[in-house]
């Protein structure tokens, strides 16, 4: 069986990615600072690092570490959002928004929604953390990899 292929990028086409699949399930995360980054929440799904490749941009990636533990890659010439990196495990996150359409990606999970921006609701009936491992139990059967 053959994996599939998604590609994305970021807004000005400077970074061009590669990923083969499967994905994890999408996941919205209402932390502060994915809000901050985003400007608004954060909407991600996942694959193992040694499935992303970057075909083009290279030079143009940066990593901002926002904390002890992750790194955020973006787009240097016009700032997109495109990956979030944990400085362990295996896998890498890849903001859903920034993957080229069509996809077969759906939200499945909200995680720390006691972080959310006070300006909007979570009406959509998925499964909802106020931190971040009980919603990705629930939408993967696995803590943490939703």
């Amino acid at each position: 069986m053959t994996e599939k292929t998604y590609t994305g990028g970021c807004l000005c086409g400077a970074v061009r990615y590669e990923v083969e699949g499967p994905l994890h399930p999408v996941h919205a995360c209402h932390c502060r600072q994915c809000r901050r980054q985003s400007g608004h929440f954060f909407a991600a799904t996942g694959a193992p690092k040694e499935a992303l490749t970057v075909v083009s941009g290279t030079a143009e990636l940066r990593w901002y570490r926002a904390s002890a533990h992750a790194a955020r890659g973006f787009c240097s010439v016009c700032g997109s959002a495109l990956f979030w990196q944990a400085d362990e495990g295996g896998s890498v996150e890849i903001l859903a928004g920034s993957m080229d359409e069509p996809n077969d990606l759906r939200l499945a999970a909200h995680y720390y929604v006691a972080d959310k921006g006070g300006y909007y609701e979570i009406t959509d009936g998925l499964p909802q953390s106020r931190q971040g491992e009980e919603a990705a139990e629930a939408s993967s059967g696995k803590g943490g990899e939703a």
